[in-house]
C-alpha cells in the first residue's frame, strides 16, 4: 500500500481483542478505519466495541487462516498466535504485519536472543538450558534469571534463582538462563517502522515493576536520564527494528545498569504497558503510530508534550469476582489524571484491569500524585 493509496475502506485484522486492541480501536475511528478483530474470549474487552468480533483459537492454524482470507491487512495485539497460517497467507497477497517471521522469532525468548548475540546487540551473557537438570552444569551463572523459551507471559515463566538451592524452582522445557544485571533502573523505548524503511522512536520511559509479580506498577515518561543514554537507548531500538526489517511497532525494554551500559531485556512487537501514557503524553500515540506503519503512512512525531506517569490498575489480591472500584471519585479529582479502564467484568488478583495517566509539568506533584493513585485506586469484588 503506497502513500497514495489510503483508503479508509481498508479491512484491517486483528488478531487479540484484549485492551491493547481496545484502544488501537479508539486511534482507528479517528481514521474511519474498518477494524475486524478475533480473540478466543467471548468476552474480551473488545467484543461488545468492534462490529465484526470472530471467536477464535488464535494459535489454531484453521481459525486464523479463515479469518485472514478476508482482510486486506492482518496485524496482531499478542504474539501468541500461528505464525504458519500467517505465512501462507502472506503468500497469497495478504499484508502482515509485522512480517510471520519477526512474530516467530519474537515467540521464543531463546531465538530472540540468540538473534542479539548475532547482530552484535548489547544484551546479558545467558546460556540454553533443556531441563532443569541442566542448571546444575551452569552454576557460575548464578544469580541469574531462569526464562522459559515459550510461553511465558507478564511475568509467568520467569523465575529468579539466586543459589544453587533454588534450581529445584527452574523450568523443565526449553529455557534459558540469563545472568543476573546489576541495573539501576529498567527502561522501554516504543519504535516503529513503515514498510518505505522510516523509523522513530519514542523517548525512553522508566519502569518499575512490582518486586513479586514482575508486573508494571508504574512509570515515568520520559525517563529521567542524561543525553547521551537517552540517544543510546533510542539508538539501539531503532537498530533492532532495522535489523528485523520489522513493519509496525515494537516495543524494547532495556536494563540500564550501574556502569552505565544500555542492555536489551525482551521485545514485544506489539502496543506495549510501557506505551500508554504516550495517549496523552506524547505529540503521537503508540497505537496511532502503529496504523501509520502497518498503512505505509508516514510516521507521526514523537516528541513528549508533557511529563507524564503510568499507573497500572491492577486487581487486588484476595479477590476474584465481578470488579467493584473503590476510590474512583477522589482519582477523578485529581488534576491531569485520566482514567482508562479495559472493559474486563471479572477482576482477578494482579489482573491490568486499567491504568491511569497522569499529566504534569511537575516531576514532584507527578511523584505524589503516583502515591495517590496507588494508594487510593482499587479492584475488588
Amino acid at each position: 500500500m503506497s502513500l497514495n493509496q489510503f483508503d479508509t475502506q481498508t479491512i484491517i485484522g486483528v488478531l487479540g481483542g484484549g485492551q491493547l486492541g481496545r484502544m488501537l480501536h479508539q486511534s482507528a475511528i479517528n481514521l474511519n478505519l474498518n477494524l475486524r478483530m478475533m480473540d478466543a474470549d467471548q468476552n474480551a474487552p473488545c467484543a461488545q466495541l468492534v462490529e465484526d468480533f470472530t471467536v477464535g483459537d488464535l494459535e489454531d492454524y484453521e481459525a486464523v487462516y479463515a479469518f485472514g482470507k478476508g482482510c486486506d491487512i492482518i496485524t496482531i495485539e499478542i504474539e501468541k498466535v500461528n505464525t504458519d497460517a500467517l505465512k501462507k497467507l502472506q503468500s497469497e497477497g495478504v499484508k502482515v504485519y509485522p512480517e510471520p517471521e519477526v512474530i516467530a522469532l519474537i515467540q521464543d525468548k531463546r531465538i530472540q536472543k540468540q538473534f542479539y548475540k548475532d547482530n552484535n546487540i548489547p544484551t546479558a551473557d545467558f546460556v540454553l538450558t533443556e531441563t532443569a537438570a541442566d542448571l546444575k552444569n551452569h552454576l557460575d551463572k548464578l544469580p541469574g534469571v531462569h526464562k522459559m523459551g515459550r510461553g511465558g507471559y507478564d511475568g509467568r515463566g520467569v523465575q529468579v534463582l539466586k543459589t544453587e538451592a533454588d534450581i529445584d524452582r527452574g523450568f523443565s522445557v526449553p529455557s534459558l538462563l540469563e545472568s543476573f544485571v546489576p541495573f539501576k533502573k529498567e527502561l522501554a523505548v516504543i519504535v516503529a517502522r513503515n514498510k518505505s524503511g522510516e523509523v522513530r522512536a519514542f523517548p525512553p520511559v522508566e519502569m518499575v515493576f512490582h518486586p513479586e509479580h514482575n508486573l508494571v506498577e508504574y512509570l515515568l515518561s520520559p525517563a529521567l536520564l542524561v543525553p547521551e543514554i537517552e540517544s543510546e537507548a533510542k539508538r539501539v531500538a531503532e537498530e533492532i527494528i532495522k535489523k528485523l526489517k520489522m513493519t509496525g511497532i515494537l516495543a524494547v525494554e532495556m536494563f540500564l545498569t550501574k556502569d552505565n551500559q544500555i542492555l536489551v531485556n525482551e521485545i514485544a512487537p506489539r502496543p506495549h504497558n510501557s506505551g500508554h501514557q504516550s495517549i496523552e503524553g506524547n505529540f503521537t500515540s503508540q497505537y496511532d503510530q502503529m496504523l501509520r506503519a502497518i498503512l505505509n503512512l508516514p510516521l507521526g512525531d514523537t516528541g513528549t508534550k508533557i511529563s507524564s506517569a503510568m499507573v497500572n490498575v491492577l486487581g487486588e489480591d484476595g479477590f476474584t469476582g465481578e470488579a467493584q472500584y473503590e476510590g474512583m471519585q477522589e482519582v477523578m479529582k485529581l488534576p491531569g489524571a485520566h482514567v482508562h479502564l479495559y472493559g474486563k467484568k471479572i477482576t482477578k488478583p494482579f489482573r491490568k484491569m486499567g491504568h491511569v495517566t497522569i499529566t504534569d509539568p511537575s516531576l514532584s506533584s507527578l511523584r505524589s500524585k503516583i502515591g495517590i493513585v496507588r494508594n487510593t485506586l482499587k479492584v475488588k469484588a
